[in-house]
């Protein structure tokens, strides 16, 4: 059942982490304030989604893994308490922030200086995050070297 739950916790976390970047980048370029408001103050309830999600995939894939670790396993392995850190320590609080400021209707310097470091450290996750299930489609024999 975890070779099952796994792949598809990870998609989904992924894609909803591609959601809130993308969104982002979106509203940005083409969006109003309102609507910039709107997606930031919205993407703190997709939390309820993407952390059951990472945690949902952390947990099946270090039980899937069983006592192996060598390897692309290995990588893996490594990669996940970077791409929590982030989540933890930049994601979740620059979010929060970004929601309180746009739903105030400040969009100032700093707000788009948080908003920088966001995009940034959400590209990170989405990157290790792929890497991740780019080694997993690997050891399935999903996909070639």
């Amino acid at each position: 059942m975890t070779k099952l739950i796994h792949p598809i916790s990870g998609t989904i976390a992924l894609l909803t982490i591609a959601t809130f970047w993308l969104s982002t980048i979106t509203v940005e370029i083409f969006g109003t304030h309102a609507q910039i408001a709107l997606v930031k103050t919205s993407i703190p309830w997709g939390f309820f989604v993407l952390i059951p999600a990472i945690a949902i995939t952390g947990a099946t894939g270090f039980a899937s893994a069983g006592k192996r670790r060598g390897g692309v396993l290995a990588q893996k392995v490594r990669r996940m308490p970077i791409i929590a850190a982030n989540g933890i320590l930049v994601l979740i609080p620059s979010a929060l922030y970004l929601a309180a400021k746009a739903k105030s209707g400040e969009f100032d310097g700093l707000f788009y200086t948080v908003q920088l470091i966001e995009l940034t450290a959400g590209a990170a996750n989405l990157s290790l995050l792929g890497l991740s299930m780019r080694d997993g489609l690997r050891l399935k024999g999903r996909l070639r070297r």
